[in-house]
């Protein structure tokens, strides 16, 4: 790669030229003034970057020591504690405070709902996941498993009936009508200032008529009614005209619901960027979502498909006044945690820059351009979700970044918001702490199984063989670190300020199964919560009409249901006599969920997939899945549950399995021609039978090492 020396650094061209050509103009900063900040901050951050991860590294040395030491005493919680508390890993506990966060649009702030999850680097995901704002419940519906039978492609009307049944009654808990009902209405009208709903000639009425917003049309053929529940908006789209309107009684076209009201747009675990160039791709679409031009051009069934981002949508009083609503979620960014460096640009000592810097800088430097026109945050603020953080030291850390990216780019303090994802043991056993030292800037907690239980194993490695990996979400230490997220978030005042989220589903073809759990979400007081798709979000979106959140919340703010002793309570098997099949069977599951995401992640560079489980369910997989899956074979390797040579026949026979499943892929490369020269069947492996020595087990170490190595080889 061809580097441009500057103020002490060794700067990659495509990202050189990319800041320089692309994303400066217009800010008012000054390039030469830019580069020599950026360059003294990175170079007086990148030692503490690498002193916190020497500490890291020095705890996990402890904890194993202790676990061997005192294999005998493993169920002895006092002893266990202090010596948590004597090496610094839970912190004391200080006084009682409330977050402070200032300039917080209301998507985070005030309207509970869904969270769409997407990869940056396609720019296609992103304009799809930015204009999720809004979604057609009639789509959602009619094209999942939420009403039984065949998902055709064509208008079936018996299929269409059954979506209208269900959209009914979905009206009649959000908006009621007072002595009726949305299966009898025949006809809208606009009367005195009110939304009359006509059954023949009979008038009803809202039973709560401020949840009448406005409309579109005229009072006489009214073409649209917006409506209003829980701070999340209701679009009844009449159109006797079309194939869906002219077959209803009240000529009703399509219901659009406020959706993904926030989306991160993710840097970290559902990326493949290794290098400048893959970077470069990344901040390129977040640029453009930031400037509103990204476009995407692509052919679908056969046809060129131009997209673009959603326009605000406008609405009339009853007044004649207007309204506008945003037809975008509201964007966050992921950056990446404080673990991995890039080689796009080099310092003065030889050092890759910490990634999580690097992202810092770039992806605010991006977001000046929406402060301009104002379409992302209404606010002027720029929201940045931190992954992967190890207690209130490394968040203080990430602080710190914010702190320094705001001097350098002239914004007040405290411009930059902070998301924690307290999905690391040290960060959730210490989780008051870690919002201590942001809250002033904090915006969003959340819980995530699967990181959470990657870490849950790596820290108790030497703990003993860990139990089955489904029997995780029945462990003790989950459901109380549920719980625990919700009830600090709420004891630091989080409600009407902040988000406190829940993890992803990840199965984005089971809606039914989704709608069933994931109630469970908004119930258990949380604001937001992933979803997968924008078809996920707009099904998701119904359960927070169902549910008040900030409501749920203030029933909750007193609750004390988990217990610190309950989330260190270690996920060991106490004596585990399972049969080889039942090992087998565990270890295959495990296997080729590494094998299906690892193969595309290393030979296509795709981060984020519907990867095929070993049952042939489409799962959403990102980095996270990874972790969870080699650090649990990993762990059984360790103990002996199984052998190396068992680990590697399951491997082969898994590969077989993957590589029939990707057959119809024109780019797949088969793992199974010749294990010995696929990149990706060594790095799966390489994932387990090296995943104790993975800092944190962790998998980008590897995967980017590997991808590096692909990519050099082309």
């Amino acid at each position: 790669m061809n580097k441009t020396s500057i103020a002490g650094l060794k700067v990659d061209d495509t990202l050189f030229n990319f800041i320089n050509q692309e994303v400066i103009p217009g800010t008012e900063i000054d390039k030469d003034i830019f580069w020599r900040e950026f360059s003294e901050v990175v170079h007086n951050l990148n030692p503490k970057n690498k002193e916190l991860l020497k500490t890291r590294v020095s705890i996990q040395n402890k904890i194993d020591r202790w676990h061997l030491d005192n294999a005998d005493k493993k169920n002895n919680y006092d002893n266990y504690l202090k010596f948590l508390k004597d090496i610094g890993y839970i912190v004391e506990t200080g006084e009682n405070f409330k977050i402070n966060t200032k300039n917080v649009d209301d998507e985070i702030a005030l309207t509970p709902g869904p969270q769409l999850v997407v990869p940056v680097d396609n720019a296609r995901y992103a304009i799809n996941a930015a204009n999720a704002r809004w979604g057609s419940l009639y789509d959602a519906v009619y094209g999942t498993d939420v009403v039984d039978g065949d998902k055709s492609a064509s208008y079936d009307k018996a299929r269409a009936g059954k979506v209208i049944k269900f959209t009914r009654n979905f009206l009649n808990k959000a908006i009621p009508i007072d002595n009726g009902n949305w299966f009898d209405v025949t006809e809208f009208k606009i009367e005195k200032k009110d939304i009359v709903f006509l059954k023949g000639k009979k008038k009803y009425f809202l039973k709560n008529g401020s949840q009448f917003v406005g409309y579109t049309g005229s009072e006489v053929q009214v073409s649209s009614i917006l409506f209003k529940n829980n701070n999340l908006h209701i679009d009844i789209n009449i159109n006797p005209n079309s194939l869906v309107g002219k077959n209803d009684k009240a000529n009703i076209s399509d219901i659009i619901i406020e959706s993904a009201l926030s989306t991160i747009v993710d840097n970290e675990d559902s990326v493949a960027a290794v290098d400048a160039d893959d970077k470069v791709k990344c901040y390129r679409n977040w640029l453009g979502l930031m400037k509103g031009d990204l476009e995407a051009k692509f052919e679908k069934n056969g046809k060129l498909v131009h997209r673009k981002l959603n326009a605000d949508r406008e609405y009339k009083k009853t007044d004649g006044s207007k309204i506008f609503l945003h037809g975008r979620a509201l964007l966050l960014n992921r950056n990446v945690g404080h673990l991995m460096t890039n080689p796009a640009i080099i310092l003065k000592n030889g050092d890759e820059i910490p990634e999580g810097i690097l992202d810092a800088f770039v992806s605010t430097l991006c977001a000046l351009h929406d402060f301009k026109i104002k379409k992302n945050s209404r606010k002027k603020s720029m929201y940045i979700v931190k992954p992967k953080m190890h207690g209130p030291d490394e968040v203080d850390f990430a602080n710190s970044i914010f702190e320094n990216v705001e001097k350098v780019l002239k914004l007040e303090k405290n411009t930059i918001k902070v998301g924690i994802m307290d999905e690391e043991r040290r960060t959730t056993v210490n989780l008051k702490e870690c919002i201590r030292k942001v809250k002033d800037r904090i915006v969003f907690i959340n819980t995530g199984f699967l990181d959470r239980t990657g870490d849950e194993m790596h820290t108790s490695f030497e703990a003993g063989p860990m139990i089955f990996k489904g029997d995780m979400k029945k462990s003790n230490w989950l459901k109380a670190y549920e719980n625990w997220n919700v009830e600090v978030g709420l004891d630091c005042g989080f409600s009407g300020k902040a988000q406190i989220g829940k993890g992803m589903w990840a199965m984005p073809d089971k809606m039914k199964d989704m709608m069933e759990q994931k109630i469970s979400h908004p119930m258990s007081g949380a604001n937001c919560a992933w979803v997968p798709s924008p078809t996920a979000a707009t099904l998701h979106a119904t359960h927070y009409h169902e549910v008040d959140v900030l409501k749920k919340q203030n029933e909750l703010k007193n609750s004390k249901e988990a217990k610190l002793q309950q989330i260190l309570d270690i996920p060991v098997a106490d004596r585990p006599n399972w049969q080889i099949e039942e090992i087998n069977k565990e270890l295959e599951n495990n296997a080729q969920s590494i094998l299906g995401y690892v193969v595309r992640w290393i030979d296509q560079g795709v981060g984020c997939s519907k990867v095929l489980d070993i049952n042939n369910i489409g799962l959403m997989e990102d980095r996270a899945t990874l972790r969870i899956s080699s650090q649990h074979i990993a762990n059984w390797l360790h103990h002996k549950v199984c052998s190396k040579d068992q680990v590697v026949s399951v491997f082969k026979k898994m590969a077989k399995v993957v590589d029939k499943q990707n057959e119809k892929d024109q780019k797949y490369k088969k793992m199974s021609e010749d294990f010995s020269k696929s990149i990706a069947f060594k790095t799966a492996c390489d994932l387990v039978l090296e995943g104790k020595t993975q800092p944190s087990g962790y998998t980008e170490p590897l995967l980017h090492e590997r991808r590096l190595k692909m990519k050099s080889n082309h």
